[in-house]
């Protein structure tokens, strides 16, 4: 009985999976390695058939499982591979029309440091320099990806599509973001440079929030925390006097004043979770 039912179980499953691919390649999809897979599992089947009288209950059952589980992994796959022959085909579009953008953008970034060495000191811009041939050379491989992929696509070998895509998708990302790293440096730059007040009160502000939370409820605040926050407030200080001469370092400025909100938030976060702790 119990070999009946089992073998049943694991028949249907393969009649399902068997069916599932048919269907698969009727649509122009070959599918080869799931119907390498489905075929490596009839030695199994007909050693299922032989029984437990045979393989003894505990393999019988262990066997039948087996089959039965591959089975339904192998007509899953089969379901979804015209969506992921779909999936693979509109990123390959995507992809290359955002390499194009990018490398588009990218012939914007020259203009814009040639802006920031006109108006601003070496310190501001130097880490910058590289970007446009970065960007041609990332966008370059990014395209040899996308090249790859597509033969991976033609020739049906969907593993290697998907993780080529992926390859290019982090590539194009890389890319985007350095491209957009000048323009947002030229932007940030000219804000602080007419208005130098509004970061130093933000930043100001943000100790001052952490330094009233530090004083919640206690007659003095938590030597680590107080030391934390008066070093940050030393570190802006010395920041906006770093700003004298005629061509301050903006950018220096910029990621000291962020430092010091960071060291404040994180003063907040960890008051808050050594209170929620010993509240609990």
């Amino acid at each position: 009985m119990l070999r009946t039912a089992e073998t049943q179980l694991a028949r249907q499953a393969l009649l399902a999976a068997t069916q599932a691919l048919d269907a698969v390649r009727a649509s122009g999809l070959r599918a080869d390695e799931l119907a390498a897979r489905l075929a490596a599992l009839s030695p199994e089947l007909t050693k299922l058939n032989q029984g437990a009288g045979q393989h003894g209950v505990q393999e019988t059952i262990r066997r039948a499982d087996h089959v039965l589980r591959a089975a339904e992994a192998v007509r899953g796959e089969a379901e979804r591979l015209p969506a992921t022959a779909a999936d693979i085909d509109k990123r390959l579009v995507s992809l290359r029309t955002r390499a194009e953008a990018i490398t588009t953008r990218a012939a914007g970034v020259e203009p814009v440091l040639s802006e920031l060495r006109r108006r601003y000191s070496a310190a501001c811009w130097q880490d910058l320099q590289p970007v446009p041939e970065q960007a041609a050379h990332t966008v370059a491989q990014a395209e040899a990806k996308l090249a790859e992929a597509r033969v991976a696509r033609e020739e049906q070998r969907w593993p290697d599509a998907l993780s080529l895509l992926s390859t290019a998708w982090a590539l194009l990302n890389t890319t985007d973001e350095a491209v957009s790293t000048a323009g947002d440096r030229l932007r940030r730059l000219d804000e602080v440079s007419h208005d130098q007040a509004h970061e130093v009160e933000r930043t100001r502000f943000a100790v001052r929030d952490a330094q009233r939370l530090a004083m919640a409820g206690r007659n003095t605040p938590d030597p680590r925390h107080a030391r934390s926050l008066d070093d940050a407030v030393a570190r802006l200080d010395r920041a906006i006097a770093g700003l004298e001469g005629r061509h301050p370092d903006w950018w220096h400025f910029l990621t000291e004043t962020e430092a010091v909100r960071r060291t404040a938030a994180r003063v907040v976060r960890e008051i808050r979770e050594e209170r929620g702790v010993s509240g609990g």
